[in-house]
């Protein structure tokens, strides 16, 4: 046997030193300065009823003072801060209203810090439009109004329209203060308006550095969240090494746009550097839930288990966030076991920790337990949620519950109320595609109020890859060339069913295409956890000098497989080539180097588990399933739609996937 040495390691161990944190929160003093060209009365109450009213208002007595509110002939302002105070701690929408009267009739509608507090009272009441009323109705604003109504409307999603109110303050010459540029950033991210809006938000970039706000630690954070909300890792990475100052929430802000961009390595790094180089940076929540997000990504279950330890010495099991990624992290990182525990040990469960059940169970194959999960939360009286649906109906489709993914489907409207969307179609028609039922996939499209989206065509072209129609295939992918025009994966499935069906002039046709729009296929890659290191295998990976020894070890495996009857499965290869060099392309597929990696690394008897980043093909499923069987060992195999479990020669899949 040759000597073995490993790939470097893509990413260190997580450190285990982790901290407690405070969560720093931005204020704003909307009261005005002297110099405001207002005159405001901020003096203490001159009367014994003011003094009266304000009293009942610390004291909570709400509808008490608004009672005495009405024989006062000179309230103060003082007064009415203190009643639209006790309006939002009563959520009364109709004392605020009440209140709201008695302040026009007494000449303070044009005062500028009740107008702020009246523009937030409302927004907290969750009445957008009498905050907009209030907003049009005064005259003199000072950048106070302007913030309290940009954060009013940043908070009920009303991005385009704070962007079009910062357009028109600059207009009118309105200098922006840190408030405002964190209000306008954040109404970018809120907003549907796509581009439009990242535009926006580079614009507002401009004029944070034009106006020296660059140092400001919270603007310069909302620049980092709102690259991350459209996908510009580097922009946000940039923004994040700029800053002078950073702070906890500036760390998990790039650390979450790393782990929600699919960019798992990076998010790891880094919170091990924010580690390092902070020690007296105390993770949070929030951070925990995104590295546990990183660590699930990459199957880093190890590392996951170092996190679970922190979380319980810290106390923050309690926080419901924190414990449904947890039981999701286990989950995906091939301990369902360890996942349901969880879940079981929490006092508390909301919406999301039954979602996160559902699809722990739904990846791993198990539909009836995961309509199980489904049907004893309803019981329990908890409403299922839109996610819940596309949990449940992934789950039915990857166990080929046609029947019963049917009557949720119906039921979605008739008994909850709750409309599909975009992704409940799409569950649809990888239901029954998967069920080769792939004409009724297509009535369910025709069918459909809006127009289909890409991942709806996209479910029935995978399904046509799996039975090999080439009618309906060539009707989803019409479709999805212009819908996602530069996206390279409907060409190689377009291509993959032409070669499955022998059609292989329209194979060169589909080749050309993608060689003409300048697109590459996306290259094959699995990674390996192998004691808390993570290590990264590709079929050609030159930096890599162990790499031809793990090839070796892979051609010993097959010849020794082959005499027990093992045969390469080659269809795949697109390629005009004779049976021996496709067998050998096949042979340097990533997955088979990453079990080859850990049958030469890991314990005896351990567990191997690996991550695809693409579905996993047949001849590597069948490889595995006969190396479970050779070596005697356990191989956890998660691609890019559910997990495999291999042993003794099988696979939990049962050769559905």
């Amino acid at each position: 046997m040759f000597q073995f040495q490993t790939p470097q390691t893509l990413q260190p161990t997580i450190l285990p030193a982790l901290f407690h944190h405070q969560r720093h929160c931005i204020t704003a003093a909307f009261r005005p300065s002297p110099a405001s060209s207002v005159t405001l009365t901020i003096s203490s109450p001159t009367t014994n009823k003011n003094h009266s009213i304000q009293s009942l208002c610390r004291k909570g007595q709400l509808k008490q003072a608004i009672h005495l509110l009405s024989h006062e002939q000179n309230p103060t302002q003082y007064t009415y801060e203190l009643l639209l105070q006790s309006c939002v701690r009563e959520k009364s929408l109709a004392d605020a209203l009440t209140v709201h009267r008695s302040l026009i009739d007494n000449g303070f509608d044009q005062d500028p810090f009740l107008a702020t507090k009246l523009i937030t009272l409302y927004s907290e009441l969750d009445s957008i439009e009498h905050a907009r009323q209030v907003f049009d109705k005064t005259t003199h604003r000072t950048i106070y109004v302007w913030n309290a109504i940009f954060r009013a409307l940043s908070l009920s999603g009303l991005g385009e329209e704070v962007l079009n109110l910062y357009r028109r303050m600059n207009r009118i010459g309105m200098r922006s203060d840190r408030f405002t540029y964190t209000y306008v950033l954040k109404a970018c991210v809120v907003s549907d308006s796509g581009l439009s809006s990242l535009w926006a938000g580079k614009e507002i970039h401009a004029h944070v550095l034009r106006h020296g706000y660059e140092s400001q630690v919270h603007i310069m954070t909302t620049l980092v969240d709102m690259y991350a909300k459209f996908g510009c890792v580097e922009n946000a990475n940039l923004v994040f090494s700029s800053m002078p100052v950073k702070n906890l929430v500036s760390w998990s802000a790039l650390i979450a746009c790393f782990a929600k961009n699919d960019r798992p390595f990076e998010a790891l790094r880094l919170f091990r550097e924010m580690m390092l180089e902070s020690g007296d940076m105390l993770p949070n929540s929030v951070t925990m839930v995104s590295v546990l997000q990183a660590c699930a990504a990459v199957s880093a279950l190890d590392q996951g288990k170092l996190i679970h330890g922190y979380i319980l010495r810290k106390g923050l099991d309690s926080i419901l966030p924190v414990m449904s990624t947890l039981v999701t992290m286990y989950a995906r990182c091939g301990d369902l076991d360890l996942g349901k525990n969880v879940f079981n040990q929490m006092d508390k469960r909301d919406i999301v920790s039954w979602n996160s059940l559902i699809s722990s169970y739904g990846i791993h194959g198990l539909g009836s337990k995961a309509l199980a999960v489904f049907q004893e939360m309803v019981q329990l009286g908890i409403s299922p949620s839109p996610i819940s649906f596309v949990s449940v109906l992934g789950a039915c489709s990857h166990s080929g519950l046609v029947d019963e993914g049917k009557i949720l489907f119906d039921s979605m409207v008739t008994e909850y109320g709750i409309y599909p969307t975009m992704e409940h179609y799409a569950c649809m028609v990888d239901l029954l595609g998967r069920a080769n039922r792939l004409y009724e996939a297509a009535k369910i499209i025709a069918d459909m109020r809006d127009e289909p989206g890409p991942e709806v065509w996209g479910s029935l072209l995978g399904s046509c890859r799996i039975h090999c129609n080439v009618e309906l295939a060539e009707r989803a992918s019409r479709r999805l060339f212009e819908l996602e025009p530069r996206n390279a994966g409907n060409y190689v499935l377009l291509a993959d069913i032409y070669a499955e069906a022998k059609m292989w002039d329209e194979v060169k046709r589909v080749k050309k295409l993608l060689e003409a729009s300048g697109l590459q296929k996306v290259s094959g890659c699995s990674w390996i956890e192998v004691r808390r290191k993570i290590y990264l295998l590709k079929s050609v990976d030159e930096l890599n000098p162990q790499i031809e020894q793990i090839h070796a070890f892979v051609e010993n495996l097959s010849k020794e497989m082959m005499k027990k009857g093992y045969v390469p499965q080659t269809k795949d290869i697109l390629y005009d080539l004779d049976s021996e060099e496709k067998e050998r392309i096949v042979l340097g597929h990533s997955e088979k180097l990453a079990v080859a990696f850990g049958l030469i690394n890991c314990s005896k008897g351990e567990t191997i588990r690996i991550t695809k980043n693409l579905r996993l093909c047949e001849d590597c499923h069948s490889f595995t399933k006969f190396i479970s069987k050779f070596a005697d060992r356990e191989i956890l195999v998660r691609d890019i739609n559910r997990f495999h479990h291999f042993k003794d020669g099988e696979c939990s899949c049962k050769d559905y996937w």
